[in-house]
Parts: C-alpha cells; structure tokens; sequence
C-alpha cells in the first residue's frame, strides 16, 4: 500500500481492518514528533518523509494520501481526498502550500514554496532566501516530473503535463506544459 495509498481506501475487510490498525500506529509516530494534524481517515506511508517543525504544521485531509519516499516539509496542508504521490516533493518554504480537495500530484513532482536570491555580488549560498507560498486550487493533476515554482497558483480543475515548469499562474481548467510551462489547451 505504501507505493499505491489507492489501494488503502478500496482494500477488502479482512485487509482493511489491519491496514487500519497500521495506519494508527503510523499517524501515532508522526504526531508525537511532528507537528502534524492528521485525519483519522487519511493514509502516510511509513517510507513518507514528513517534517513539520514549530510553526511549519503539515495538515493532511479525509482520505488524503502521501505515498512512500514523498518528502514534504511544512507549512503543507492537504484538503481532503489530495493524493501526493510516491518520490513526489513538497517544500512549503516560509508562506506555506496549500491544496485543493481532490487534487493529484505524481510521482517526482516538485513544489517548492521559495526561492534564492541571484545578485552577483554574493555567493549563491549567501543569497537571501525568499517565500511567497504555493496555492492549487480543487481538482487538479500534477504529472509526474513537473516543478511548480514559488509565488504560483494553479486554478481549479488545471492540468500540469508531465515535466512542465510552471512560474507563473495557471488558470482555471487550464491544460499547461512546457519549459517554461504555457497554456496548452482546456478542460471546458
């Protein structure tokens, strides 16, 4: 289950009731050392990486998932029914990312909510670091390898192609891909 969290909320009874049973125990380990907020119903894999310090919470939804190897680093809240993919990554920055109910992120998808100064007269690693936060509306698709960068929201209803960059905002039912990522085609 870990690698297909699906299978989770479809599992038969006689695989449901230790799978539940599993899932307290996962949800026990994270709450005592992270500062998570976990509903009953949803499912973390145990290979997940969740890491919330003070002030940087990771909320997860009803029936909302984070498959094994995602690496999600706080502030990160997921409505309820978010599927975040195995190997996919979050980086809520400073200011945070949040998702809308229902949205599905693929494996290796990256969102990171920051971003590094360029001035020439530092170092790179001297840079200032900046954090204006991530929003993805309800509904939406992420493929698999797409990179969504700080600053960015993604519209209701949106679909990321496989291995875009986005920067700028996308709208609603839009369809994008490309680097960098531009409208493609829409949902309506």
């Amino acid at each position: 289950m870990s690698h297909m969290p699906w299978l989770y909320f479809s599992a038969p009874p006689h695989v449901a009731a230790w799978a539940r049973v599993w899932q307290g125990e996962v949800h026990a380990a994270l709450t005592a050392v992270e500062q998570v907020v976990l509903d009953p119903s949803c499912f973390v894999a145990e290979e997940a990486n969740l890491f919330a310090e003070p002030h940087r919470t990771i909320r997860v939804g009803a029936r909302a998932s984070i498959g094994a190897h995602a690496f999600v680093h706080g502030p990160v809240s997921l409505a309820a029914e978010v599927s975040i993919n195995p190997y996919a990554t979050l980086d809520g920055g400073q200011k945070g990312i949040v998702i809308g109910e229902g949205t599905r992120i693929a494996t290796h998808a990256a969102l990171f909510a920051f971003d590094h100064g360029l001035a020439r007269a530092e170092t790179i690693r001297a840079q200032p670091v900046r954090s204006l936060g991530i929003v993805v509306g309800r509904d939406v698709w992420i493929g698999a390898h797409a990179t969504i960068t700080d600053g960015v929201r993604v519209g209701d209803g949106a679909v990321v192609g496989a291995g875009a960059v986005v920067t700028h905002d996308v709208p609603d039912y839009a369809i994008v891909g490309g680097v960098p990522a531009r409208v493609i085609s829409h949902r309506r």
